[in-house]
C-alpha cells in the first residue's frame, strides 16, 4: 500500500494519525514519524529522544528532534507515542519456505541434515509450497520488525515473487548441491538456475540475487570457483554454510592441506568481500584472521546453534575484530523462528556463558549487530541498518505501552531482554508501509491460510514415518 493511498484514512484513535499541515516555507515529504526515541545506529550510536524521522519516496531525508517538523510537512504523519524508532532488523540467514516444516523432526534425530531434513524436502518440495510458505514466513517477518533477510534455498524466483508481495527486501541465495533437488535435475543444476534468476531481478528495488552453494562438503572445489566466478561476473553475494559442525573439513572430498573450511575457501581462492559465511562456529584465530582480510560477511545464529547443540560461535571476538557480523535464525526447523528479537537475548547470553564473562556483549552492541551488522555482513550498509539521511527508509515502531515493556530505562535493553515480536507496532520497507498498528497493509493472512493448512496436511503423514527412520541415523557430527 502506497504512503498516499494511507493518508487521512487512519482513525486518529490510533496510534498513527493523519494531518493536515499548513505553511509555504515547509518541505512536503511524504510521512513524518514523530514522537519517539529515535534508535539512529549512526557512527554515534545516537538516541534522539522525542525524535523525528522525516521520509520521502523511498529515502530518509531528515532525522533529528522535534525542531524539524516547522521544517516538514507530510500527508501522513505517525505519533509514535514514545515507542522506539529504529532501523528495520536484519535476519542474515534463513531457510523461510522450511516454515512449512516447522515442529517436525523434534523427537531426538541426532542426523537431522542428512537423514531427516534433505529426504523431507526431497518429497515434498514444490514451486508451490515454497511460494505459500515464503509468503507465511514474510508475513511473519514483518510482524516481527525483520525489514531484509538473507536466505539459501530452491525456485529463487518465487520466493522473490512472494517476497515483493509483502514488501520485504531480500538477499535470495539459489542453492547449488552436489545431489537432484526440487528445481534441478542434476547434480549442481543451481548454478543454472541462478543465471537466470541473477538476470530477472539484478536490478530489482527489493531483491538481491545470490548464489548459495551449500557448504564446502557438499560443492566441489571445481563448482565453487566457477561459482566464485560467476558472482564476480555479476557482481552479485555468495551465501554458504561454513564450520557449521566440528568435523567438516574430513568430509571435504578434494585433496587440500587445509585444516579448516575457511582455510580451504582461502587455499581454493573463493574466500572474498562477496561471501557470507553462515554459522562460522569451528573457528581458530586463523580461520578468523583470514575472514577479515577477506572482508567476508557472518552470520552469528545462537538460538539455531543452541537447539542444534553444533556450538557457540566466537561472535565477541569477531565483533570485537570489527568484523561484518549479524545476526541470523537459521531456518524455521532450526530455531523454529524467523524472527529476530527472540533472538537477540540470545546473541548476548551465549557469548556471556563462553567467556564466563557478564559485561560483554551489552544491549547496544546487540541491537548494532541486528541492524547495522546485519547490513554489514550483507555489504549493504550504504542502504540500510540504520537512520541517516540517504538511506532507504527500513523502519521499524516498537511500541513501549505494553506491560512487558515497563518500565523501559534503556531502550536498547528494553529490546533486547523485554520486547517480544508482539511489541512491534509498525513496519515500514523501502518508504512503503508493510504493517501498521499491527494490521498488515499489503497482504493477510487469511489470504494464505488455506494454503498452509493444505500444505499441513499432505505433510504430517509422511513426516511422521520419515523420523521413525530417521531417528536410528548416525550424527553428522560423530
Amino acid at each position: 500500500m502506497t504512503l498516499k493511498s494511507l493518508a487521512c484514512a487512519i482513525s486518529t484513535s490510533l496510534l498513527a494519525g493523519c494531518i493536515t499541515t499548513a505553511g509555504t516555507d515547509t518541505h512536503n515529504a511524504d510521512l513524518i514519524i514523530s514522537n519517539g526515541q529515535v534508535l539512529t545506529i549512526n557512527s554515534d550510536m545516537e538516541v534522539i529522544k522525542d525524535g523525528v524521522v522525516v521520509v520521502e519516496n523511498d529515502k530518509i531525508i531528515a532525522v533529528g528532534g522535534e525542531e524539524l517538523l516547522t521544517q516538514y510537512s507530510a500527508e501522513m504523519i505517525i505519533d509514535a507515542n514514545d515507542g522506539i524508532v529504529m532501523p528495520g532488523m536484519v535476519n542474515a540467514h534463513n531457510h523461510l519456505p522450511m516454515i512449512a516444516f516447522r515442529g517436525l523432526g523434534e523427537e531426538g534425530i541426532s542426523n537431522r541434515l542428512f537423514a531427516y531434513f534433505f529426504p523431507l524436502e526431497a518429497e515434498k518440495l514444490s514451486r508451490e509450497l515454497i511460494y505459500n510458505a515464503t509468503k507465511l514466513g514474510s508475513i511473519e517477518l514483518a510482524q516481527s520488525g525483520v525489514t531484509t533477510y538473507a536466505d539459501m534455498y530452491y525456485h529463487m524466483d518465487e520466493m522473490a515473487k512472494a517476497t515483493k508481495e509483502v514488501g520485504l527486501r531480500a538477499v535470495l541465495g539459489e542453492t547449488v548441491i552436489k545431489f537432484p533437488v526440487v528445481d534441478a535435475k542434476e547434480p549442481y543444476g543451481g548454478i543454472e538456475y541462478a543465471k537466470g534468476f541473477i538476470e530477472e531481478y539484478q536490478n530489482d528495488q527489493l531483491i538481491t540475487p545470490a548464489y548459495a552453494p551449500h557448504a564446502v562438503y557438499t560443492v566441489s572445489k571445481d563448482k565453487l570457483q566457477e561459482i566464485n566466478k560467476l558472482s564476480a561476473k555479476y557482481d552479485v553475494p555468495v551465501l554458504i554454510h561454513v564450520a557449521e559442525f566440528p568435523n567438516e573439513e574430513k568430509r571435504i572430498k578434494d585433496e587440500t592441506k587445509a585444516t579448516s573450511p575457511v582455510e580451504y575457501m582461502s587455499e581454493i581462492g573463493v574466500l572474498d568481500e562477496r561471501v557470507v559465511l553462515a554459522h562460522a562456529i569451528h573457528l581458530s584465530e586463523n580461520d578468523i584472521k583470514l575472514v577479515k582480510e577477506a572482508d567476508a560477511g557472518i552470520s552469528y545464529n545462537p538460538m539455531a546453534n543452541a537447539k542444534g547443540a553444533t556450538g557457540i560461535a566466537p561472535a565477541w571476538e569477531m565483533y570485537r575484530a570489527g568484523m561484518r557480523i549479524g545476526i541470523g535464525t537459521d531456518g524455521p526447523m532450526s530455531s523454529n523462528q524467523v524472527d529476530i528479537m527472540r533472538t537477540l537475548s540470545y546473541a548476548a547470553n551465549m557469548q556471556r556463558l563462553k567467556h564466563s564473562d557478564r559485561t560483554i556483549m551489552i544491549p547496544e552492541q546487540v541491537i548494532e549487530m541486528a541492524t547495522l551488522g546485519g547490513a554489514k555482513a550483507l555489504h549493504m550498509e550504504d542502504s540500510v541498518g540504520s537512520l541517516e539521511v540517504g538511506k532507504k527508509a527500513d523502519i521499524v515502531i516498537v511500541e513501549t505501552q505494553s506491560a512487558n515493556m515497563l518500565p523501559s530505562y534503556d531502550p536498547y535493553a528494553t529490546l533486547v531482554y523485554q520486547a517480544n515480536p508482539s511489541n512491534i507496532d509498525t513496519t515500514i520497507v523501502n518508504g512503503e508501509i508493510v504493517m501498521l498498528n499491527r494490521e498488515m497493509q499489503t497482504v493477510k493472512l487469511d489470504e494464505i491460510r488455506e494454503s498452509v493448512d493444505a500444505f499441513e496436511a499432505d505433510i504430517a503423514e509422511f513426516a511422521k514415518e520419515l523420523a521413525k527412520k530417521a531417528i536410528k541415523s548416525k550424527s553428522l557430527m560423530d
